[in-house]
């Protein structure tokens, strides 16, 4: 019911869909109009009776019905006593129902039950078993429609809970936490292209009142992603530490080795948990490459030949599997690792390798923090005076900005550490006796680029 994922809802006034019975009942109109002026001034008392009257009779006559429907039973919950309150959750959860046999082309299966799930749960009307096979059907029957961020988390969460509970066991939980990483993955990248197209013309003031909207959104839904992957991460917590991965693949290697896509989430689970120094890691690796020489094969393989010293050869595995990657997104994401891995290392290779990340995809966030963080340790590396020292924590600043406008998600960690960069960069009485007041300064360390000096 709710559209752009729980996020924004849009109220498309009028887009009538009339049967003529419907249609031709004045009645219906008239209170269809009276409910709908109510609405719009958030008068949801007033707009119960006339809306419930046009619910009950003409209910096909105009989605507001459902649409609004929604927004006053919603207040009649929240202002009802205890006593009443379930008959109008009861009048919402068979709203939700009625809303795809009247407008099958406005809603689906999958947001009906999600609406109806989150309603529940928010009132407590269902058990983490029901609320769990309540999602777990409709995702995995539907999961192009299943985007609402809160209906992931609770789906996830609910699991985990069962799972503790004795009722559901580990491999479960892995199996539909790499599904629902993998959505919200395919839900980012497809955020992520619309902020990479329409960045530019917002700095050029050029977007116009339809892209403004959509960029809006874009924002807002990958901020809300953002949040809820953390809120999964968080819940899966130390079920997917080393003690609990290491012996249950041990337990099942020998029934999963020919299952590629069991193998590649093992590797992946493993590196993400640091568990990379126990042998089994490389033996899941190379039971990886020899089923799939893939990108993210060769990754993992330069992880090993780093960790043994063999550095040339990280660097070249790392090259390989960014050639091999053809997918924009997962190629910034295999660059944006490589980075990480070789910042302590070298810190020229980690920048190169942050900027082809940020090429294959220029709303990776991660990568320009990376940057800012190699910029701001490097304080001390650059210049020959105080002043052109702390200099550098301008730029680290700058970079840090870019993340927080090109990955939402990122906003607030962002600005928190561009914050604390200006706060160790030139004082103003430092500014005003270096006399570079609005000067351009250079950096002649590894950094290279320039800075211009704030005004006082």
């Amino acid at each position: 019911m709710k559209q752009k994922h729980n996020i924004l809802l849009t109220f498309v006034f009028m887009a009538i869909s009339i049967s003529s019975a419907q249609a031709q009942n004045p009645e219906c109109l008239t209170r269809l109009s009276i409910y709908v002026e109510h609405v719009k001034v958030k008068n949801y008392e007033a707009a119960y009776e006339p809306w419930k009257k046009v619910y009950e009779t003409c209910p096909g006559l105009n989605k507001a019905n459902f649409y609004y429907g929604e927004k006053i039973l919603e207040y009649k919950i929240d202002q009802a006593t205890e006593t009443d309150k379930d008959q109008y959750i009861q009048e919402l959860f068979a709203l939700y129902e009625r809303s795809i046999s009247y407008f099958p082309t406005k809603f689906t299966e999958a947001g009906v039950t999600i609406d109806q799930a989150l309603l529940l749960y928010k009132h407590k009307k269902a058990s983490e078993a029901q609320l769990y096979t309540m999602l777990d059907k409709v995702f995995k029957e539907d999961q192009s429609n299943f985007k609402n961020p809160k209906a992931l988390y609770l789906y996830f969460s609910s699991l985990v809970n069962l799972h503790k509970a004795g009722e559901k066991d580990l491999q479960e939980v892995f199996d539909t936490y790499d599904d629902l990483t993998e959505k919200i993955e395919e839900e980012h990248k497809k955020l992520a292209n619309i902020i990479t197209q329409l960045l530019p013309k917002e700095a050029s003031g050029t977007l116009t009142t339809k892209e403004k909207k959509q960029l809006k959104a874009a924002n807002i839904n990958s901020e809300s992603y953002g949040k809820i992957t953390t809120g999964i991460e968080a819940k899966l917590g130390a079920l997917a530490d080393c003690d609990n991965l290491i012996p249950l693949y041990q337990k099942n290697y020998d029934t999963k080795k020919d299952n590629i896509t069991w193998i590649k989430r093992a590797v992946g689970r493993m590196f993400d948990k640091n568990c990379t120094d126990d042998p089994l890691f490389r033996k899941l690796f190379e039971t990886q490459i020899a089923l799939e020489p893939s990108s993210e094969a060769y990754f993992y393989g330069g992880t090993l030949k780093q960790k043994d010293g063999d550095y040339s050869g990280a660097i070249a595995d790392f090259n390989k599997a960014g050639d091999l990657e053809s997918d924009l997104y997962r190629k910034s994401k295999i660059f944006y690792k490589a980075a990480v891995m070789i910042r302590q290392n070298n810190k020229i290779k980690a920048r190169s390798y942050a900027r082809k990340a940020i090429i294959a995809n220029p709303s990776n966030g991660k990568a320009y923090l990376l940057i800012a963080s190699l910029y701001a340790n490097s304080a001390n590396d650059c210049g020959s005076t105080p002043f052109e020292k702390r200099a550098l924590y301008w730029k680290a600043a700058e970079m840090a900005q870019k993340a927080g406008q090109v990955e939402p998600a990122l906003r607030n960690k962002a600005k928190q550490f561009a914050a604390n960069c200006n706060a160790k960069a030139p004082s103003k009485e430092m500014i005003f006796n270096s006399g570079m007041t609005g000067k351009l300064l250079n950096f002649d360390c590894w950094v290279g680029g320039s800075v211009t000096v704030p005004n006082l």
